[in-house]
C-alpha cells in the first residue's frame, strides 16, 4: 500500500483515485512549493509522475504494485487521468508533466537546494547540466550519474547520494526501472525528495523530442511518442491503453472506477 494517505496535502488541495491510485490535485507551482517544504523539513520522500500506464500497471501488475508501495504522492501526468480527476470535482486546468515539472522545479530551485540527477546517457546528463545551468547559474548540481550503472554499483550510488545529501534527487530510467530502484533504495537514503520522472532528462536536455503543445493538451503526447519509436513504445502504448479503458469501465460498473485503492 501506498504511504502516500501519510502525508499532509497543502491546505485546498484533494487526493482523488483512478482505479485504485490515489492521484493529488495539484498544480506545478503548489507541487515546487510543498517539495521545498519537504526538502527543508529532511524527510526522504519519493514522487511519482503517473500516466495511464503506470496507474494500469498498478491495477494488474501485483510485482509492479509492490514496486511502487513506498511512493508517498503519485500526481498525474497524463491528460486522460486529468479527465477523470475532473469528472469527479478536481476542477484541474493542466495536468503536471514530468519533464515540464522538472524544469520549472530546478530552475525555482536553486542554492541552497541542490540536485542529484540519475539516469540518461552521460552526453544527455551533460547536455541536461549546461541547459540548466545556463538558464540559472545559480543552480547547484551536487552530483549525477548516467543510468547505465551494472548492479553492483548501485550501493555506490546510494553511499554518494547520503554523502552529497541532495535536496531532489531526479531519477530517469524510464518504467518500470525507475520505480523498482526507487522501491530498493529508498529506505537506504537518508533525506531529500526523489522524484521518478523518466522521460524528462531528454526533453529537457534536447536529445529527444517532445509533443507539441496541441497535442499534449488533447492528451495525445503516447501518438507523438509511439510515431517517434515505434520499435520500443508500439506495443506498451497499444496495450496499456487498452487495459486502462477495460479496467475504467470493469470497475466503473463495480463502482470503484475512482477509488483510492486498490482492490
Amino acid at each position: 500500500m501506498s504511504t502516500g494517505s501519510n502525508q499532509q496535502l497543502p491546505l485546498g488541495e484533494k487526493r482523488l483515485g483512478v482505479l485504485g491510485t490515489p492521484l493529488e490535485c495539484t498544480t506545478y507551482a503548489s507541487l515546487t512549493a510543498r517539495c521545498h517544504q519537504l526538502a527543508q523539513a529532511g524527510n526522504t520522500v519519493a514522487v511519482d509522475f503517473t500516466n495511464t500506464q503506470i496507474v494500469t500497471m498498478r491495477r494488474c501488475d501485483p510485482s509492479f504494485r509492490k514496486a511502487t508501495e513506498r511512493f508517498d504522492f503519485f500526481i498525474p501526468d497524463g491528460m486522460p487521468l486529468i479527465w477523470c480527476l475532473n469528472s469527479q470535482g478536481a476542477g484541474l486546468r493542466d495536468r503536471v508533466y514530468g519533464p515540464t515539472f522538472m524544469r520549472h522545479c530546478v530552475l525555482a530551485s536553486p542554492d541552497p537546494f541542490t540536485h542529484y540527477f540519475l539516469g540518461g546517457s552521460q552526453e544527455c546528463l551533460s547536455r541536461l547540466k549546461s541547459v540548466f545551468c545556463s538558464l540559472n547559474p545559480q543552480i547547484k548540481i551536487a552530483g549525477s550519474r548516467h543510468g547505465y550503472f551494472p548492479e553492483e554499483e548501485e550501493i555506490d550510488i546510494v553511499n554518494e547520494i547520503n554523502r552529497l545529501e541532495p535536496s531532489f534527487i531526479w531519477v530517469g530510467l524510464g518504467t518500470p526501472k525507475q520505480q523498482q530502484w526507487i522501491y530498493r533504495n529508498k529506505p537506504l537514503i537518508k533525506r531529500g525528495v526523489i522524484f521518478a520522472v523518466g522521460f524528462a532528462f531528454d526533453v529537457n536536455a534536447g536529445t529527444k523530442p517532445d509533443a507539441p503543445l496541441w497535442m499534449q493538451r488533447l492528451g495525445l503526447t503516447w501518438v507523438f511518442r509511439m510515431v517517434s519509436e515505434p520499435r520500443r513504445l508500439l506495443r506498451r502504448y497499444v496495450r496499456y491503453n487498452s487495459l486502462f479503458l477495460f479496467y475504467l469501465i470493469k470497475d466503473g460498473l463495480k463502482g470503484r472506477a475512482f477509488a483510492t485503492r486498490l482492490p
